[in-house]
């Protein structure tokens, strides 16, 4: 079965994340798989292990790991979901992609600090793994929690071409939340009526299970229209198409996904060319 991977550190954030995989889950009919990197030098450098007995502390962080997801198993509402977990020695992005590679992970789910943004703990590294993995990857902040009917808005420019992983996505979770309705907001420096029109009918054509609503920016910055729409219209996942040349990558290669997240943005799901 095709499973939802969700990156713990142990935090409140990382907990957060968690919850919310888990009610997703159940919507979607999805296994859990909850991963916690454990840094090649840690244990070693420990002042109470040391090398020999590092497999002690290899062990207890396993443990521990199944105990905090235990949390989450134990409760009434999620006894259809099914959890394992993976305590793996290496740097996160590794440890992850590694994982991804031998299973059927179809959602990476991680969380964030949203007053910190993007530089949190787990914020950074939600960065890097949006940057090096083309796994679909849910962004949740602190403050979000789980809607059984999200809003979903996709930001598009209409030039990055959904992948077909990506496409099926977000068909499934548009179809899983029974959403009548999906916003499309169109992002681009330079409107082209032409453009615009091929560009709704493609979309129009992938995304099978709901009615879209499309959106236009009227706003220099394309980071700032994003900004105002989210501020404006209700939106509980905020989909981005992330392309090294799109407008929309720009959110991430100038820090600024924080700036959307602060604006009432529950949560982003960032998919790949």
């Amino acid at each position: 079965m095709k499973q939802i991977l969700v990156a713990s550190d142990f935090s409140k954030s990382a907990a957060n994340a968690m919850a919310y995989a888990m009610e997703l889950a159940a919507v979607l009919n999805r296994d859990i798989c909850v991963i916690h990197a454990i840094h090649p030098t840690e244990g070693i450098n420990n002042s109470t292990y040391n090398a020999i007995f590092i497999e002690d502390y290899y062990n207890n962080k396993r443990e521990a790991l199944k105990e905090w997801a235990a949390e989450f198993t134990r409760q009434e509402a999620y006894a259809s979901v099914k959890v394992n977990t993976l305590c793996d020695v290496g740097f996160l992005k590794s440890v992850i992609t590694r994982y991804v590679d031998e299973n059927p992970v179809e959602l990476l789910v991680m969380g964030i600090t949203g007053s910190t943004g993007i530089a949190g703990i787990v914020g950074s590294n939600a960065s890097m793994m949006v940057s090096k993995l083309k796994t679909p990857t849910l962004i949740i902040p602190l403050e979000s929690k789980f809607s059984r009917v999200p809003v979903i808005t996709l930001a598009t420019d209409f030039e990055t071409r959904l992948s077909a992983e990506d496409v099926n996505a977000l068909n499934e979770m548009v179809q899983a939340f029974a959403s009548a309705k999906m916003q499309v907001l169109y992002v681009a420096d330079k409107p082209d009526d032409k453009h615009i029109k091929t560009g709704e009918a493609k979309l129009s054509s992938l995304i099978k299970n709901a009615e879209l609503d499309f959106n236009y920016i009227n706003n220099s910055s394309a980071i700032n229209g994003i900004v105002d729409f989210v501020q404006t219209h209700e939106t509980d996942i905020l989909c981005l198409v992330k392309h090294h040349h799109n407008i929309v990558y720009r959110l991430f290669t100038r820090s600024t996904v924080n700036q959307v997240m602060n604006k009432s943005v529950k949560a982003i799901l960032v998919l790949h060319e």
